[in-house]
């Protein structure tokens, strides 16, 4: 449920950026090569970001050794990066058949699962990764998961600092001010909200949140509304304090990346509107022309830890970094543009300012962080130069599963870079969409 067991909210937000960066990035990318029978040589190639080569080469060690149960792994997850499930699922289950009792290839597997709404297939999965209460909260979803009913749905962005807010409704009652973070999995309400919704806990786990006890509840609403996009049939979850008071009142939720990938979503921020539309091959298509009109390339899209929405961009310092995979934190709270680990930023000679430390609180971690400036970044044909962005020392340049992305990390693009654009993520063709000004 949380990474490292603890559940922090706050850490979804506030800090959050330079530490998510840290686990949701890599190196450079493109270039020719052939599949290579080493396993080391293969994970060079999945960590430096060359996903589809390391897929190639993985397969020329299944060839040789066809009980190797990282390649297979790593195939499998190659496929799940792209939402690729037939193939993912092949090679997950043939690492299974290995290895039955691995915890990492049963939690790919069940996020891959989840994925397609197949969460009864996903609990025994869960169960074998240790994930006890993903297994209850799965198993107790009855019916279609995540039931679109409605074409469109678009809500005003009533604020954008210290995080956007836009207001939807739940179980039919009165509107609520929400975050959007593609940096958080499923959707979160307030203890307040889900006993005003009528919210009954499937599962319960008592946990630590910066330094008191708070019991964190799962369970599943009956009806999300989004402006006239309505969502039925929805995996929620919520905490409270012992006493049962709010542990954050800042405001009503926060919509993550599971809602997200199950429509097509238009993050509009020069236009000042969220907008969801139905996920099919024909939005996505209209979408893909709305971009190309509006001067868009189409980058990659990848999505890996459940979550964490990838893409390709470049941080230019001193010297430039080339274009590389990326994290891309849609929403939440902050005033930077990108953060990076600090390794990063002094290999591209990135200008940081020590004097000025920022003491912070993210994914359940302590941190100290610094502002930074590149002369530029880049996602598409978005730029922004000599922006105020913040560094993190401390932060691991991979971090391997389960806490991180096993990816060479270089940055993440954070919620003030988008201002003047609006980005579409198509989980349908896997494609991310950035265009400046408001969205036609």
């Amino acid at each position: 449920m949380a990474d490292d067991g603890k559940w922090d909210r706050r850490s979804l937000f506030r800090g959050a950026a330079v530490l998510a960066g840290a686990a949701a990035a890599t190196p450079l990318l493109g270039g020719t090569g052939t599949a290579l029978a080493d396993i080391g040589d293969a994970d060079a190639l999945f960590k430096s970001g060359k996903f589809e080569q390391a897929g190639r080469a993985y397969e020329e060690i299944l060839k040789q050794d066809p009980v190797n149960l990282r390649a297979a792994r790593q195939r499998g997850l190659v496929g799940l990066l792209s939402n690729r499930f037939p193939e993912a699922e092949k090679y997950l289950k043939m690492a299974l058949k290995l290895a039955p009792d691995d915890k990492e290839t049963n939690s790919y597997l069940g996020d891959c699962y989840i994925r397609q709404d197949k969460f009864a297939l996903s609990v025994p999965c869960w169960q074998a990764a240790g994930e006890d209460g993903y297994a209850k909260w799965f198993a107790a979803v009855e019916g279609e998961p995540y039931q679109v009913h409605g074409g469109i749905g678009r809500m005003r962005i009533e604020q954008t600092d210290p995080s956007p807010l836009v207001e939807v409704s739940l179980n039919g009652g009165p509107l609520k001010r929400f975050v959007f973070y593609t940096g958080a999995p499923n959707l979160n309400v307030r203890a307040s909200v889900a006993k005003e919704a009528g919210l009954t806990p499937v599962v319960s786990e008592k946990t630590d949140f910066e330094g008191i006890s708070i019991w964190v509840h799962y369970g599943v609403l009956d009806s999300f509304k989004l402006g006239d996009l309505e969502l039925r049939n929805v995996p929620v979850g919520w905490s409270e304090r012992e006493s049962g008071g709010d542990v954050d009142t800042d405001d009503d939720g926060l919509i993550g990346t599971w809602v997200f990938y199950h429509l097509l979503t238009t993050f509009d921020y020069a236009g000042r509107e969220l907008i969801v539309r139905a996920r099919t091959p024909e939005t996505a298509g209209k979408a893909r022309a709305a971009a190309e009109r509006a001067g868009a390339e189409p980058l990659p899209l990848w999505l890996v830890r459940d979550h964490d929405v990838l893409s390709v961009g470049s941080i230019t310092g001193a010297t430039g970094s080339g274009p590389r995979v990326v994290g891309v934190t849609i929403g939440g709270i902050g005033e930077t543009t990108a953060g990076m680990p600090g390794a990063t930023a002094e290999r591209l000679g990135i200008r940081t300012d020590h004097d000025r430390p920022l003491e912070t609180f993210a994914h359940s971690h302590p941190a100290v962080t610094y502002p930074c400036y590149p002369k530029e970044i880049r996602l598409g044909n978005a730029v922004a130069k000599n922006v105020y962005c913040e560094t993190n020392p401390g932060a691991q340049v991979n971090v391997p599963w389960p806490f991180g992305t096993g990816i060479d990390s270089t940055g993440h693009f954070a919620h003030c870079f988008f201002k003047p654009y609006n980005v579409t993520l198509d989980f349908v063709g896997m494609n991310l969409y950035i265009a400046r000004g408001k969205a036609t």
